[in-house]
């Protein structure tokens, strides 16, 4: 009956060139990245009414009600993100996780609607939590195998950019359509977006499934059929992309071939390959595997540290210009478009990535970032040149956080794939381990989301704005210590191999 839609052996699906398209995969995945951040954001404006003339909360306790629900989020967040990543890497298809998630985001939704009572909204809340795992941890990892390691950067940017767009607009649509056409409204605009989400998700094919009708079609296989005389210095800068994307082979092709390159290794270039762990390590989880790499836990401390500096804001900068410029909240949210609005341009960052790497990018950003976020302290007065410094300032350090983010979201398939090349092809199974390493993306970012306004809250609500941004500034500088060390693999291996080689080249 659907064989139209889902093909058959004898059949192809109707439109499958577009649907398994690179296009339509990154189209599908923004979409699914701004539908998710959306229906969070658009609840943000409706939820005191929720709390107060649906779940007869007292005003005075509305504040306390917001941060449970914030927090419960939160952990929903990250207990979800390992489980949705191991499921997804052992999952023979990533779009089947993806509509698990789209189940629950509109269970989740609906919940939110119509519960009257702090239990429906609090598991409204876990599953809209839970959702976001399987969006972020799973979408990441399907950009990963559409495009493989050599595009990233740039397609990272664009589910920057979706992100952003969701930041923007949710709040915004959602207080003037509740003020406009109240309670439901809102949520008529949330199931519009789910329903369009569901049809991308439907219609996507992922590559390696749309070769069993294109055979031509060019899949990226994860640490497989990769030359070991191509590879470079796992630990040292980013591997050598044309190697690591190969067209799609039957298991029996992949096995022969793997044979046969195994058995051309000369007895040198097996003394040049590290050791082979035991096989005890084979049989732990690939995210225990992944945390041994210095790499990739510097990477996802610059994305905790990224996400922490970013959303310290969210705790200090409403009350800032509250009781500085006496703004009310129409402009203590509009003066966040400063501070995001450099994200739009998260595709060109990231391909800048792709082409020079994201070491001295990611290093830029939170060495550019220091002296604006220091330098925040000035504004003290409420005059026009005041509230422009503020923006000013702002806008450079959302330039900053942009160099950070997209290169440090490239950086964890760099390091996943070199961390695969110390161990024998199909070591973290067939479909790799980029799901797991962007649950610990996930975990990583939702931590800062939490750490971010908690601490800076309390330093604001103990010290005030100048000593603030004064540790917010120090922060972001000693962060770019590590980030300029180990993004890319260490970078005194690095220097000592170029001297190593430059003492060859002379020598010969």
């Amino acid at each position: 009956m659907f064989a139209w839609l889902v093909g058959s052996d004898s059949r192809p699906p109707v439109f499958l060139k577009f649907r398994s398209s690179t296009t339509f995969i990154i189209l599908t995945v923004a979409t699914a990245v701004f539908t998710d951040i959306f229906v969070y954001g658009i609840i943000v404006p409706v939820l005191p009414f929720a709390l107060t003339e649906r779940s007869n909360i007292k005003p005075d306790s509305i504040q306390t009600w917001i941060s449970i629900f914030l927090a419960v989020y939160g952990a929903a967040l990250l207990v979800a993100s390992p489980f949705c990543g191991w499921l997804a890497d052992q999952s023979s298809s990533r779009r089947a996780p993806l509509l698990i998630g789209l189940l629950a985001l509109g269970a989740c939704t609906v919940m939110l609607c119509i519960g009257n009572s702090i239990a429906v909204l609090a598991v409204g809340r876990v599953l809209q939590g839970f959702s976001a795992a399987v969006v972020w941890v799973v979408g990441l990892a399907l950009m990963v195998d559409t495009v493989g390691p050599e595009g990233i950067g740039q397609v990272m940017g664009y589910i920057g950019l979706s992100m952003s767009l969701a930041i923007l607009l949710a709040p915004l649509l959602g207080g003037v359509v509740f003020a406009a056409a109240g309670y439901y409204a809102v949520f008529a605009m949330a199931f519009g977006l789910i329903v369009l989400d569901i049809i991308l998700r439907l219609f996507m094919i992922e590559k390696k499934v749309a070769v069993r009708w294109l055979p031509d079609q060019v899949v990226h296989v994860p640490n497989a059929g990769i030359k070991r005389e191509d590879q470079v210095d796992p630990e040292d800068g980013r591997i050598s992309t044309a190697d690591l994307e190969m067209r799609a082979m039957s298991p029996a092709q992949d096995a022969e071939k793997t044979g046969q390159d195994d058995i051309k290794q000369s007895d040198s270039e097996v003394a040049t390959t590290p050791r082979l762990r035991g096989k005890w390590t084979s049989r732990l989880p690939a995210v225990v595997t992944l945390l041994a790499s210095r790499r990739l836990l510097s990477a996802l401390w610059a994305c905790l540290m990224q996400a922490s500096l970013l959303t310290a804001f969210d705790a200090i900068l409403p009350l800032f210009v509250r009781d500085t410029f006496g703004w009310n909240s129409t402009g203590a949210g509009l003066v966040f478009l400063p501070l995001v609005l450099a994200s739009f341009f998260g595709p060109i960052v990231g391909w800048a990535s792709d082409k020079i790497g994201p070491r001295w990018l990611a290093t830029t950003g939170f060495v550019l970032s220091c002296p604006f976020l220091i330098l925040l302290r000035l504004v003290e007065k409420d005059t026009l040149q005041q509230k422009v410094l503020l923006c000013a300032l702002l806008a450079l350090v959302g330039v900053g956080l942009t160099l950070v983010l997209i290169p440090m979201m490239a950086e964890i398939t760099y390091a996943v794939d070199a961390k695969a090349q110390r161990h024998p092809p199909g070591f973290f199974g067939r479909n790799g381990a980029y799901a797991q390493a962007y649950s610990l993306f996930n975990m990583a970012w939702a931590g800062g989301c939490m750490v971010g306004p908690l601490l800076a809250g309390l330093v604001n609500q103990k010290a005030g704005w100048g000593p603030t941004t004064l540790i917010l500034g120090v922060v972001s500088i000693v962060t770019a210590i590590p980030v300029s060390v180990w993004t890319g693999g260490s970078i005194w291996k690095k220097r000592r191999r170029d001297r190593e080689d430059v003492n060859l080249g002379t020598s010969e």
